[in-house]
C-alpha cells in the first residue's frame, strides 16, 4: 500500500520514498555540520600551534608545558607533567632537557626526597605570559569577524560542547583508557576561564560526576 503525500507543487511520493529523503536530508546536515566544524578545529588548531611555538621557540609539548607550569602544576613531578601533556615518561624527560638546557625550567628536590620538582624559572614565566597571549591573539583573529551576538552565541555552544567532552572523556578514564592529547586545560588561561569563580564547563561537569 502506498500512502502519497505531496512534497512539492505537482509531485508526490509514497510514504516510505518520504522518510527516506527526510533521512538523506538530515543525514546530509549533519554531515555537513561535522564536516564544518572539523575544518574549523583544525584551522584553529594549526594557529594556535604555529603561534605558541614560534614565541616559545619550541615545538611539541613545550608550550602547554610552560602554560600548564605556571597554570596549576608548578612544583608538580615528571609523572605529574606526562600525564598532563599525554607524553610518555622518556618523552616527557626529553622535554624537560630541552626546556632546561633553555633556561625555562628547573628541576628541584620533590617533598618525598626521591622525587624531582619542576619549577619555572623567571624566564619560564616570562615565556608561559607571551604563550597564553599568542594563543589568544589567534583564535581572536578568527572570532573578531563574528559580531558580539554571534560571539555570545557560540560561547554558550561552546560550554555545552566542551561539558559533553568532558564528560566522554572521564568516562573512558573510568574504563581504564587514556584520551589522547592529554589533558583539556593543558594551554588555558585560567583568568580567562573563570575556574575559580566556578565558571569553567569542565571543571563544572567534573564535579557534578
Amino acid at each position: 500500500m502506498c500512502v502519497s503525500l505531496t512534497l512539492m507543487p505537482n509531485r508526490s511520493a509514497c510514504l516510505p520514498e518520504v522518510i527516506a529523503y527526510a533521512r538523506h536530508v538530515s543525514g546530509s546536515r549533519n554531515a555537513r555540520e561535522s564536516n564544518l566544524l572539523g575544518a574549523l578545529s583544525l584551522s584553529l588548531a594549526d594557529r594556535v600551534r604555529e603561534a605558541t611555538e614560534r614565541v616559545a621557540g619550541h615545538g611539541g609539548g613545550g608550550p602547554a608545558a610552560l602554560v600548564a607550569l605556571q597554570e596549576f602544576l608548578g612544583g608538580g613531578s615528571m609523572d605529574d607533567l606526562h600525564n598532563v601533556l599525554g607524553l610518555t615518561p622518556s618523552g616527557a624527560v626529553r622535554l624537560v632537557d630541552r626546556l632546561a638546557d633553555d633556561g625555562y625550567v628547573e628541576r628541584r628536590a620533590g617533598a618525598n626526597g626521591r622525587s624531582v620538582a619542576l619549577v619555572l624559572t623567571p624566564r619560564g614565566r616570562r615565556a608561559a605570559g607571551r604563550i597564553r597571549a599568542a594563543r589568544r591573539e589567534a583564535i581572536e583573529g578568527v572570532l573578531a569577524t563574528l559580531p558580539r551576538a554571534d560571539r555570545e552565541a557560540l560561547a554558550r555552544i561552546t560550554e555545552r560542547l566542551l561539558q559533553a567532552v568532558t564528560a566522554e572523556r572521564l568516562a573512558r578514564r573510568r574504563d581504564g583508557e587514556s584520551p589522547a592529547g592529554g589533558w583539556l586545560c593543558r594551554l588555558c588561561d585560567f583568568d580567562a576561564c573563570g575556574r575559580e569563580r566556578g565558571a569553567c564547563p569542565a571543571e563544572q561537569e567534573a564535579r557534578g560526576q
